[in-house]
């Protein structure tokens, strides 16, 4: 393959309190599908790209973090403000560590291994993984410039003018667009407002640089946020992997 990136950053500070049960005694990413967590799925996955150096960027029991050293080549850095605090300040407070280009991914995530080559292979600086309509239920919607720039990214259809794909969780960026966000962010945090999540600044940020959105159809992915999440993950989207996998090998 050919990638020039070879670091992943992985935001996984959050409380995971729509989990309930599941994430008392554990971060939501440690949450096992088919016997291995989530995050151990990814982590494998990144390391057959070629992956070489993973960040993370913890937060509540970071411990379960730490101890993946054993194991991968995982370096862990916490967010001490994780409980009042959005991903961004996670990503701003290990910005440090980020030197050149990445893939940056959130630790909840479910999803075909083929994703990270959509953007391995992409010859391009800056690229937001993005799917077709998955109707999960609390979808991050992307709307684009016709030139499939982004735009604008929001929750909330009302606020978009046009929808062309959800946010995966999953994006390429170079240590440039990084230090863009970094700064975009820093307005924020020094008036106090904390809660910001790195789409916000990815949508700050496109306001002056290009941020390439591609979308990829009938892509086999969820984000695992609550038990709704969980039940459509284990009974729709791992057997379309699965099958996907085999069909593939």
């Amino acid at each position: 393959m050919n990638s020039n990136i070879t670091t992943a950053v992985i935001l996984a500070a959050g409380l995971g309190s729509r989990l309930k049960h599941h994430t008392q005694d554990q971060p939501k990413g440690f949450l096992e599908v088919e016997g291995k967590s989530l995050i151990e799925r990814s982590i494998e996955s990144l390391i057959q790209k070629g992956i070489r150096s993973i960040i993370i960027g913890t937060g509540y029991l970071p411990e379960y973090f730490d101890a993946l050293k054993k194991k991968f080549p995982v370096i862990t850095f916490r967010n001490e403000d994780y409980s009042t605090t959005g991903s961004m300040y996670t990503l701003y407070v290990l910005k440090h560590l980020i030197k050149e280009p990445i893939l940056l991914l959130e630790s909840d995530l479910l999803y075909d291994p083929v994703s990270l080559d959509y953007l391995l292979e992409d010859s391009r600086e800056d690229v937001i993984l993005a799917s077709d309509a998955t109707h999960s239920g609390d979808e991050v919607y992307i709307q684009c410039s016709q030139q499939g720039l982004l735009e604008k990214m929001s929750k909330d259809k009302t606020q978009l003018r046009e929808i062309h794909g959800e946010l995966v969780g999953i994006t390429k960026l170079s240590a440039t667009t990084v230090e863009r966000m970094a700064q975009f962010s820093e307005t924020h945090f020094n008036d106090g407002k904390r809660m910001l999540n790195y789409e916000d600044a990815l949508v700050g940020v496109a306001a002056k640089h290009p941020i390439h959105v591609k979308v990829i159809e009938d892509l086999a992915w969820c984000e695992i946020d609550d038990e709704n999440h969980l039940e459509r993950a284990l009974n729709s989207v791992l057997p379309k992997i699965t099958q996907r996998l085999q069909t593939r090998h």
